[in-house]
């Protein structure tokens, strides 16, 4: 009789666990986000200031946001604003995950920094879901005349993880892009 030697390869699962983590920072986000806004709704009426700190250089303050960013489209129609802040932003968060699972050569940083992103994302897409009145911000930071403004438009979590980790996504393709470069000389 002849014995047949089976050769398994085994390959370990890494780039699955790769993926898998960073997620736990995409719903801490979101949870953090939606915890923080619970809270100011539930402690600090609408269009008041909750708390002072610092003088008045951080202030903790309950304003809805029915636009996005910088109150852009505030005044559009229910329908325009449904679609364009609701339907436009789901259908690309649900693309950005998609290419992320998809994507084989994103660095570790760039992973983490895409989750982030969409976990504010996602975290703002919850108020423009289920609060009627728009998206909850309660960060006020003076910006002491700087481009004009005496504070800078209030934010909220969401918003800061969507722009810190656009920061570290976009510093990440600069040094992917500069390592590429110097590899290839």
């Amino acid at each position: 009789m002849a014995t047949q030697t089976i050769a398994v390869e085994f390959k370990p699962q890494y780039p699955k666990a790769k993926k898998i983590l960073p997620l736990l920072l995409l719903i801490a986000v979101i949870l953090l986000d939606q915890i923080s806004k619970c809270l100011v709704t539930k402690y600090i009426s609408s269009g008041t200031i909750g708390f002072e700190f610092f003088g008045d250089i951080l202030r903790i303050i309950h304003v809805s946001n029915p636009g996005i960013a910088f109150s852009i489209g505030h005044g559009w129609s229910l329908a325009a604003r449904g679609i364009l802040f609701r339907i436009v932003p789901l259908a690309v968060l649900i693309f950005v995950l998609i290419a992320y699972f998809k994507a084989d050569n994103l660095t570790s940083l760039q992973s983490w920094a895409i989750c982030g992103i969409c976990g504010g994302g996602f975290g703002n897409l919850i108020d423009r879901f289920f609060r009627s009145e728009g998206v909850i911000d309660f960060i006020d930071v003076k910006f002491y005349g700087l481009f004009g403004l005496e504070r800078w438009p209030t934010f909220n979590i969401a918003d800061s993880a969507v722009v810190v980790c656009g920061i570290l996504l976009l510093f990440s393709f600069i040094m992917s892009f500069k390592k590429d470069s110097e590899e290839k000389k």
